[in-house]
């Protein structure tokens, strides 16, 4: 190879050499210039500003739906069914016929007690007129007093065995009667236990065949247990010395296990006079309207008690809660982007948020997530709060607001 022409790569390969290091600065120094930009700049973190809600303050249970009447259907005479007529599992109206004991015998004993009644009545008609001649000798002075003693005897006896006949035939009756076994009250029916051709046994409660249960449907009980804490602040001050619960109407919403909120409306009526020791609970019942029959006995229930008037609220996301040593707080958005250290007193969950006592005013903004201290100074971006909140549970706590 020549000498130009190794002069020629030589130089080649210098100035491809400086060039490569004169690009490995440049970028090297606007790495570090980036590097440096980004260490100054804040965190960024997503801050929400509180909701303010007017909610009426309520309590969650859970209980059961009993009915408001419930009944044993028994005959009351006994005999052979000779007919049922019961809707099973339908709805009966009061009075309606669901059973036919066979009535010939009890017809045949009221048409006796009806013939010594008419016995009866010719005895004392005799017994009428034999006193009256024997008063009228008795006035004139010809009868003996023992003959007038005699004849008033007779009568009075005669008018004791005419009373005696006619109890018999309205028992007669009342037995005869007793044969039609009718819905003591309006409800749903339960299966029939007897079927026709079969003998029933009359009488007491303890000693009647069991024919069927009716229960009432509307409107239906809501029993919950209430514990010792919620009855002393919040629902003794409601009652009234002498109305009792009923004067307090304290308003109930209930939910079934498939519903979504609490979309049943109740009043409070009933507060049990003492607190189980065993559980620290008092048994309370609400009324509810039961138009449609869906409210069933035995139904597992979650209930909401309104424990005092509706105010204003502040709400948050449960998740920008956090606990340090026992105690609640929240990271607030204080002046110039620091994050502030903010002691909280939390009140119940509404409607998928947690209520806030004290420690939150309205407008102030909090960090719902990222991990930052207090002191720092971050980049917010903005989101909404309630991201959690349970729209149809939110509804209910609003609409019990409205209607107080």
């Amino acid at each position: 190879m020549s000498a130009p022409i190794r002069k020629t790569i030589l130089f080649s390969l210098l100035a491809t050499f400086a060039i490569g290091i004169s690009i490995w600065m440049f970028s090297g120094r606007a790495s570090s210039e980036t590097g440096s930009k980004n260490a100054t700049l804040p965190p960024e973190v997503p801050v929400a500003e509180v909701l303010v809600r007017k909610v009426a303050p309520s309590l969650e249970y859970t209980g059961y739906i009993a009915a408001v009447e419930s009944v044993e259907v028994r005959p009351r005479i006994g005999g052979y069914i000779q007919a049922v007529t019961v809707p099973e599992g339908g709805i009966v109206e009061q009075g309606q016929i669901l059973f036919q004991v066979d009535p010939r015998p009890y017809q045949a004993m009221l048409e006796q007690s009806r013939a010594q009644l008419a016995q009866a009545e010719a005895r004392l008609s005799q017994a009428e007129a034999e006193f009256a001649r024997v008063d009228q000798l008795n006035d004139k002075g010809i009868a003996s007093r023992d003959r007038y003693d005699g004849a008033l005897a007779n009568r009075r006896e005669r008018q004791a065995q005419v009373q005696a006949a006619k109890s018999a035939v309205f028992t007669a009756e009342l037995d005869l009667s007793y044969t039609r076994i009718t819905a003591p009250i309006s409800g749903r029916i339960d299966r029939v236990l007897v079927t026709q051709g079969n003998l029933v046994t009359g009488g007491n409660v303890g000693q009647a065949t069991l024919l069927t249960t009716i229960v009432s449907v509307d409107p239906a009980y809501v029993y919950f247990d209430i514990d010792e804490g919620t009855y002393l602040t919040s629902l003794e001050k409601a009652r009234s010395d002498r109305s009792g619960w009923t004067g307090a109407k304290l308003p109930v919403r209930v939910g079934l296990i498939s519903d979504q909120g609490f979309p049943q409306q109740g009043i409070l009526n009933f507060v049990g006079n003492r607190i189980d020791r065993s559980t620290g609970t008092i048994r309370a019942r609400a009324s509810l309207t039961n138009p449609d029959g869906r409210l069933a006995p035995g139904l597992f229930a979650r209930v909401k008690l309104i424990t005092d008037a509706p105010r204003e609220t502040v709400l948050i996301d449960d998740q920008a809660v956090g606990t340090d040593q026992g105690k609640r707080y929240a990271l607030v958005l204080a002046e110039g982007n620091k994050v502030e250290y903010r002691i909280l007193k939390l009140g119940p969950v509404i409607a998928g948020m947690r209520s806030v006592l004290s420690g939150l005013a309205p407008g102030e903004k909090i960090i719902v997530k990222g991990l930052v201290r207090p002191g720092m100074v971050v980049t917010p971006r903005d989101v909404a709060m309630g991201g959690n909140m349970d729209a149809a549970a939110f509804r209910d706590a609003a609409e019990l607001a409205a209607a107080e």
